[in-house]
């Protein structure tokens, strides 16, 4: 019996980590549609992975936009960057480091987005403290994680933050938050700006 739950599990977290499987359950278009992303802007997307959001950011932002992929995974970061190549996307950049040590730029993002990695780092705090280095004046953060909820695939649940929890720690590194809404059925999107 235990045997078949660990299946499952590993079954689930493979569709979890496949890219076409993930786009069954989460859009990213509309994700970044919904966040306010338009032609020309910069977006620091923090935890890119192989790309799943950042790629379809760069299509969104057009040439006068750009995109920067943080990562601490060398191989995804190269995987979406030969993937925008292949593509002949050009306004996407790749950096390798992590989210508590990196920064990209000053001031100079219209868009810092984890897309639901949060919880994944180490000292979140610090990561979101960098964020704050990235993001415009003008700018915003974008925070879209995973409910502290059962569901059927994704992080354990003991890992996840709540809503009220990551609030907190956004709150901590210099942000204000503006609005926390629902994305059914496993989502929140926390949207803040710097103070």
């Amino acid at each position: 019996m235990v045997f078949l739950g660990i299946a499952i599990v590993d079954i689930l977290m493979h569709r979890y980590h496949d890219e076409t499987s993930r786009r069954s359950w989460q859009n990213p278009e509309e994700i970044l549609a919904l966040i306010g992303l338009v032609q020309g802007m910069v977006v620091v997307d923090i935890g890119c992975g192989e790309g799943f959001f950042a790629l379809p950011a760069a299509r969104m932002a057009g040439r006068q936009g750009k995109i920067i992929g943080i990562d601490i995974n060398a191989e995804a970061v190269t995987y979406m960057l030969e993937k925008a190549r292949r593509e002949e996307i050009y306004n996407l950049e790749g950096m390798v480091g992590s989210g508590e040590e990196t920064v990209a730029c000053e001031e100079c993002a219209d868009i810092v987005f984890f897309g639901i990695d949060l919880h994944d780092f180490s000292d979140p705090v610090k990561v979101l403290s960098r964020a704050r280095i990235m993001v415009k004046k003008s700018g915003k953060l974008i925070d879209l994680d995973w409910k502290k909820a059962p569901s059927p695939f994704g992080p354990p649940e003991q890992i996840r933050f709540d809503e009220s929890y990551a609030v907190q720690l956004i709150e901590r590194a210099g942000f204000s938050v503006v609005s926390v809404e629902d994305v059914p059925p496993w989502f929140y999107l926390i949207t803040a700006m710097p103070f």
